[in-house]
């Protein structure tokens, strides 16, 4: 009996270990069939890479990081940020702008209008070294809005009232259980009117646009892709095929190979986008618009 089992040890052994073990085979088997190349063009390092800005910027830090590792990498000749945003909020809007003016320093940059390019999306395109747009996108909105609701009446009808200890005559501002005050709705103007000469002078400086005519390109205009190349928001038209032509032309790559996007990533990047927009509904702040 002892020498039948020593005979058929090489095949119960595995077994055993494919019975006790099936649970993690099988996932490391879906790892491999996800990462796993598909194509001899896959074990090629990309020399070119595609960054997506896509929904509302709520969080600039992933995309950040993404366009600093490009600046980084020296296997990387140019960088092509393609987008579809409304905007967002005003700080997140800011870095990718500032990460974009630092690779611009090093490397060849396009950014590409998917679907819609405006506010703080728009901000964050402004120093590339050429801006198309897809003909049928929508380009600019260059303002700042906040905005909030007064919950006072049906605060009223349900019986609510809120209270609060505060130090500093503007340190209720924006709260929603009442309806601004004057001095508080100047102190936002304040505020927002900083943000906005500021969102449109770097517009102008990054453009070669005059900010004495900012009426024209700015004051939260909503353009179409045409119109935005009249006043000099943007430089082209063109969809993604001229976007990335352009910007090989800009490398003088020989060889282009893309980065490819994780699927997995780009759900992830859906669902943040879905409950940003949430989020936004329920808290609002300010927001380049």
């Amino acid at each position: 009996m002892d020498t039948i089992k020593k005979i058929f040890l090489p095949i119960t052994l595995p077994l055993k270990f494919i019975q006790e073990h099936f649970k993690a085979m099988l996932f490391l088997l879906l790892l491999f069939l996800l990462f796993a190349p598909q194509s001899e063009q896959d074990l090629q390092p990309h020399n070119l890479q595609e960054i997506f800005l896509v929904g509302p910027i709520m969080d600039a830090t992933e995309v950040v990081q993404q366009i600093d590792n490009a600046a980084n990498n020296k296997d990387i000749k140019g960088v092509l940020l393609t987008i579809d945003s409304p905007g967002g909020a005003v700080a997140p809007s800011i870095e990718i702008a500032y990460a974009i003016k630092r690779l611009k320093k090093v490397k060849p940059v396009v950014a590409y209008a998917k679907g819609t390019i405006a506010s703080g999306s728009y901000y964050a395109s402004i120093w590339a070294d050429e801006i198309i747009a897809n003909p049928g996108s929508m380009v600019g909105s260059i303002g700042v809005i906040m905005q909030g609701a007064d919950l006072s009446g049906i605060m009223q009808k349900i019986g609510i009232k809120t209270q609060s200890v505060k130090a500093g005559k503007y340190k209720q501002i924006g709260t929603p259980d009442r309806q601004w005050a004057d001095f508080e709705v100047n102190e936002l103007n304040k505020v927002i009117q900083g943000t906005y000469d500021m969102f449109s002078k770097d517009v102008a400086d990054a453009r070669g646009l005059d900010i004495k005519k900012r009426d024209f390109f700015a004051n939260a205009h909503i353009f179409t892709a045409a119109q935005a190349k009249e006043v000099g928001l943007i430089d082209s038209l063109g969809v993604g095929f001229d976007a990335k032509a352009k910007l090989v032309e800009l490398t003088a790559v020989a060889n282009p190979v893309w980065n490819k996007e994780d699927k997995f990533d780009k759900l992830i990047k859906k669902l943040s986008a879905s409950t940003a927009i949430t989020l936004h509904t329920y808290f609002p702040s300010m927001v380049l618009k």
